[in-house]
């Protein structure tokens, strides 16, 4: 599914959660997918379970309104849950796509929820339907239930571990059976997960704020290629085989996650910070005020102005209640959608030299409109600086890039882009100042900057594989 066209950020990963040894952990759940709501807007679903059988319960829409009749979160009764929020990178958004997955095989039931993308899941399914294998979706993660269930190995974790371990790309994996949970990240390490307590439970999720929701607390990052596994006797970690380089997304940091979150071991909000620090280091303007473009480039924008000794102010207000994926109903009336979710303050801008923070370009659509906007609130130049590097490439682990073709940054130079924008100037973060705001620099995946990948990935990008902190190689 391509993107909007109209949309000038990139979407969401999914978001995971999942809960064990807490009398109402389906409640946990549906906290948690509030606090993850950010990460896919699509589909909501729990599955839980009494420690005989798996119930579930998902659908379209937004998680309030996926579970708004009063009914449904009593009959998710138990000790263990799992949730999903879904943004579709692979696989239409439709309702047989929603998650959590559940399947019955011969270990018994067992349901799925999974966050990223896997290169090579169009072969295997090829592979599998030639084969003689039936699939109900048209997601990666159907492809590792039939694996599971063909698996020949003795119990329900090594099974789960022979399926991963024939799986090329980026996933986090929350699986609930009756008697366990069992939580999965791939061994490049590409989507976050994160492993806390709750009393007397163990809860996973995405990202840290969903352990804030609930008043749990955070224990750690759950490592690369890290399979753990919770039940009755506690909590044991199995490892799956290593990949020759770990490839964490550094876009969870610039705009993915939420800035009250801890990923990676990392606090989203110093990160975030650090790059606008950095941005106004490599890139001064000579302006009167920072502005950012809310929500997700404020902190970077905070960081600017920090470093850059100019003051902040809030230029733009954004109406929260519509929603990043708002569509005006009349193809006439879309060029007002930013008009509908921001109004400049022209009080702030009017006869000011600005300069206005953004995290990411994806097609310059939405900034602008966003400039001209600004311009007229009363702005007199707007210099905008974007707290990443130009976007160039396709990314295949679980962002909705596609083609270079969607792409202003493989197109047109940084001055065609500005020309475009129609900005007085416009600037991007450099790839080493970005890699210089996190530890070990060297462990993040820079694909969609820089075009060299962890893995190898489809068509004509085959040719290449990325060794760390290296160029680009043949295979």
């Amino acid at each position: 599914m391509l993107p909007d066209q109209e949309d000038d950020h990139l979407k969401e990963c999914c978001g995971v959660v999942g809960v064990y040894g807490d009398a109402e952990a389906a409640e946990k759940i549906y906290l948690g997918l509030y606090a993850l709501q950010h990460r896919g807007q699509e589909s909501a679903g729990i599955a839980a379970t009494d420690g005989r059988d798996i119930r579930m319960h998902k659908g379209l829409g937004l998680v309030w309104s996926v579970f708004s009749d009063h009914t449904i979160m009593p009959r998710l009764t138990g000790h263990a849950a799992i949730g999903h929020n879904r943004y579709s990178t692979r696989g239409g958004s439709t309702l047989v796509n929603a998650q959590p997955l559940l399947i019955r095989c011969k270990s018994g039931q067992i349901a799925a929820a999974h966050n990223g993308n896997m290169v090579n899941a169009p072969d295997l399914r090829r592979s599998m339907e030639q084969s003689g294998s039936i699939f109900q979706t048209t997601s990666d993660s159907e492809i590792v239930l039939h694996l599971i269930a063909r698996s020949d190995k003795a119990d329900i974790v090594s099974q789960v571990m022979d399926a991963l371990s024939q799986m090329v790309g980026a996933y986090c994996f929350v699986f609930l059976t009756p008697d366990k949970l069992i939580a999965a990240r791939d061994p490049h390490g590409f989507r976050p997960l994160c492993l806390g307590r709750l009393g007397d439970a163990y809860i996973v999720a995405s990202e840290s704020c969903a352990f804030d929701i609930v008043g749990a607390q955070y224990l750690r990052s759950i490592a690369p290629g890290e399979v753990v596994e919770i039940d009755a006797q506690g909590i044991r970690s199995h490892q799956l085989p290593s990949a020759h380089v770990k490839s964490a997304c550094i876009f969870e940091f610039i705009y993915f996650s939420r800035p009250d979150s801890r990923i990676f071991d990392e606090k989203v909000d110093k990160i975030r910070r650090r790059l606008g620090k950095q941005l106004a280091t490599e890139s001064p303007a000579e302006a009167d005020i920072v502005i950012a473009i809310p929500d997700s480039a404020n902190t970077a924008a905070l960081g600017y102005a920090q470093a850059s000794g100019k003051r902040f102010e809030i230029g733009l207000i954004r109406n929260h209640y519509v929603g990043r994926t708002f569509i005006a109903p009349h193809q006439k009336t879309r060029k007002q959608d930013v008009k509908v979710k921001f109004n400049p303050v022209s009080g702030v801008l009017e006869d000011r030299r600005v300069v206005v923070v953004d995290d990411s370009i994806v097609r310059g659509n939405t900034l602008k409109a966003l400039v001209r906007l600004i311009r007229a609130g009363g702005a007199k130049e707007v210099h905008v600086r974007i707290s990443s590097p130009p976007v160039k490439f396709p990314c295949f682990y679980g962002i909705d890039i596609s083609s270079r073709g969607e792409l202003i940054g493989a197109a047109k130079t940084t001055s065609e882009i500005r020309d475009f924008i129609e900005a007085d100037s416009l600037a991007y973060l450099s790839v080493d100042g970005m890699l210089n705001t996190v530890k070990e620099g060297c462990r993040y995946c820079t694909a969609c900057f820089t075009g060299k990948y962890p893995t190898v990935v489809p068509g004509d990008y085959n040719k290449y594989h990325f060794a760390c902190c290296g160029a680009l190689d043949d295979v």
